[in-house]
């Protein structure tokens, strides 16, 4: 394995070294467009239809609605003709971002790449995939009394992925928290976030009591890179790429939308079967093989596993099974209620609003995603984190709201764990919050709302 490791950081390197990104952006801008009628969002996927546009929020064109913000990155080419054709149609818009690559080049800047010590790890920087594999190599070594590394499977690239095993030794079989990162190549916050929650949890397990009365029940899996081939390309290449990187139809068009391939309804509502779209969702269900070695996994793990997190970007959203469906999983009104008190926990931090409802009321509809997958798979907690922003910097979030951003998602992660918990190993009142069961009780009460709304 370390043969294996150390062949990828080298070849991981020797791409990044260049720093070549070949897809520029000078001049783009994002723009945030809200249709007032039927017929202005009618004329805005008409739009979509006749002009390649990236379009940033909804991800799939048909969940354009009315009164339904818009965010669509408009190549500079054809930014006088967009602007001109809205303001035609009397269909009001305001610019996000101005320049997107100035966005990128940010966070492009040439730091010092060479081989550091863990200690001397930046967590408030996004690190390419050879400082991952490097860093995940550091962490099993430095932690050998709570880390194992494991191998998960191989991308379509023959990238290794690795989960890490974070658990207190124990003669018996304890549950199961899961945690995914970097299932879409752009979001890189969440890949951040991943870093940083593992770093949490190594370094206050003994005196967080929260975190210390987990591990003794729990053990946590957590995969800091799922997306690696897509990943590296968004490093390399692309930095707004988000799928895969298999290719289809002859190598005419590359990627999956691996948060479409799973078999939950697979790929009949928001989600596409023409591979050039963002939202292409394979030729079959599970038909990558990073989603096969994760189905494989948590299906063998299932009877044991009690949360299901799966990280992303932008929006500012806990979402809870179903996208495909409006109707309610078995166990609705308990997460939501758990959804509401995570979301109460992020905005105590920096007063952040998170959003929290099922992905068909409160986003789209979206049929084979991981999270829909999970709960159908009996987990009894399966969420989407959808962490920062709103859409002022979208996918190239700063990294300086990297540490604020992990900051607030800790705690709303913590407060999942602490649920557990108190659910499953202890009657007693929540260790984490005093008002954790007055906020259970009032998110109850007020659960239908968010639900619906």
């Amino acid at each position: 394995m370390k043969a294996l490791n150390s062949f990828m950081i080298i070849l991981s390197y020797t791409a990044f070294a260049t720093l070549a990104v070949q897809v520029h952006y000078d001049g783009d801008q994002v723009l945030s467009i809200i249709p007032e009628t039927p017929s202005q969002a009618e004329y805005i996927k008409e739009i979509f239809n006749d002009v390649e546009l990236d379009l940033w929020k909804p991800s799939y064109v048909e969940d354009i609605y009315p009164r339904r913000e818009v965010h669509v990155r408009v190549p500079s080419s054809l930014l006088q003709n967009t602007k001109k054709n809205l303001q035609q149609q009397k269909i009001l818009f305001n610019v996000l971002i101005e320049d997107v690559q100035i966005l990128v080049n940010e966070q492009f800047v040439a730091q010092d790449r060479h081989k550091r010590s863990l200690s001397s790890f930046d967590y408030t920087k996004y690190h390419p995939m050879n400082e991952i594999y490097e860093w995940m190599d550091q962490i099993k070594e430095a932690h050998k009394d709570l880390v194992t590394m494991h191998y998960l499977g191989s991308t379509y690239e023959t990238r290794p992925i690795y989960y890490f095993k974070i658990s207190l030794p124990s003669n018996r079989k304890k549950k199961i928290v899961w945690m995914d990162c970097g299932i879409h190549a752009r979001e890189w916050i969440s890949v951040a976030f991943c870093q940083w929650f593992i770093r949490e949890i190594l370094q206050h397990h003994s005196h967080n009591p929260v975190i210390h009365k987990a591990l003794k029940h729990i053990d946590f899996y957590i995969v800091p890179v799922f997306n690696i081939d897509g990943f590296v390309y968004s490093w390399t290449t692309d930095r707004l790429w988000r799928k895969s990187r298999s290719p289809y139809e002859n190598g005419m068009c590359h990627g999956v939308d691996l948060n479409r391939n799973f078999d939950s309804n697979w790929c009949t509502i928001g989600a596409s079967k023409n591979c050039s779209s963002i939202t292409f969702c394979g030729s079959r269900p599970a038909s990558e093989p990073e989603v096969q070695s994760l189905s494989r996994l948590v299906s063998s793990l299932k009877s044991d596993m009690l949360a299901f997190l799966t990280m992303h970007s932008y929006g500012q959203l806990i979402l809870l099974p179903y996208g495909y469906t409006q109707e309610p999983s078995v166990n609705h009104n308990e997460q939501l209620s758990v959804g509401q008190v995570a979301a109460s926990k992020i905005a105590e931090k920096h007063g952040m609003q998170y959003k929290v409802g099922s992905a068909s009321h409160i986003l789209y509809f979206n049929s084979g995603s991981s999270r829909d997958w999970a709960k159908d798979l009996g987990i009894p907690f399966s969420f989407t984190f959808e962490l920062r922003d709103n859409g002022t910097y979208g996918f190239v979030l700063p990294e300086d709201q990297i540490e604020p951003t992990c900051e607030e998602v800790m705690d709303g992660i913590l407060s999942i764990v602490d649920y557990l918990n108190e659910k499953h190993f202890n009657s007693a009142l929540s260790i984490f919050s005093g008002t954790l069961w007055m906020n259970m009780s009032f998110s109850i009460v007020i659960g239908t709302y968010f639900s619906l709304y």
